[in-house]
């Protein structure tokens, strides 16, 4: 991607843009040219790099909107703009509904659905006043476009999240443009709490259309398309990103060819 896109002296914003999906994103927009700032509540055990080039980090807690406007405002000041603000960060474990309680629902809300809400107000404040505008991303969910048992709180909180991205879309228009990525399963370094072992990731890879699970710079090289001119005319849209999505369990249970 970095062949096709240039965005050198592009500066961007990866929250939770250290490790898995996130350090993805991270590597393929510093692999493109830009500046990328990373932000997550503990530093990484590594500095993200790629392509000779190194994120910087610096420690923020998105579940705190007085921190998150000084984190964005610091990085106005040290770096002159802010073009890319991906909203990655988020998450959930597994728990059945009848196991969970308001509390737990209300902490999974906050960070995959408020806290995106608070850095993307943060951000517009900074693109709005740039003669070039700005683009902010956000990493949805598949569990946001069907039922998501064991995680019915986070499926929500990324139905909620695209919709405000296309409400956003047309509040901020034309200064700032706002997409979502729609993720299926991806293969990072937490894989195996998910699927286990090797044999567990390849069976579950075959479920999808394309017979694996997406590599995290494959979501980066959609970021990088994104946030670049070659999109300019893309505001509003949700980009899935799931392999050709699920195979309909009707088909298996079929006493027909499929």
């Amino acid at each position: 991607m970095a062949a096709i896109i240039d965005l050198s002296g592009h500066v961007a914003v990866v929250t939770g843009g250290t490790r898995g999906v996130g350090a993805g994103i991270t590597r393929a927009l510093l692999a493109a040219g830009a500046e990328v700032v990373t932000c997550a509540r503990r530093p990484p055990d590594r500095p993200v790099e790629a392509a000779g080039r190194t994120a910087r980090f610096l420690p923020l807690d998105l579940r705190d909107p007085d921190a998150v406007g000084t984190f964005f405002d610091r990085v106005h000041d040290d770096h002159g703009r802010l073009d890319t603000l991906v909203n990655n960060a988020g998450g959930t474990p597994f728990r059945l509904l009848a196991d969970s309680d308001p509390q737990h629902a209300a902490r999974l809300v906050a960070l995959n659905l408020v806290a995106p809400l608070s850095a993307s107000l943060a951000a517009y404040e900074l693109m709005r006043g740039q003669e070039r505008g700005g683009s902010i991303l956000m990493i949805g969910s598949v569990s946001g476009t069907r039922p998501s048992p064991g995680t019915a709180v986070y499926g929500a909180a990324k139905a909620g999240l695209d919709n405000l991205a296309r409400s956003m879309a047309v509040e901020w228009a034309p200064r700032v443009r706002v997409n979502t990525l729609v993720l299926g399963m991806v293969r990072t370094e937490l894989s195996h709490l998910h699927y286990g072992d090797e044999d567990g990731i390849a069976s579950v890879g075959r479920t999808v259309p394309l017979g694996r699970l997406a590599d995290p710079t494959e979501i980066g090289d959609a970021c990088v398309f994104l946030a670049s001119d070659r999109a300019a005319y893309i505001s509003g849209a949700s980009l899935h990103i799931h392999g050709g999505g699920e195979r309909p369990a009707f088909l298996d249970a079929a006493t027909v060819n499929n």
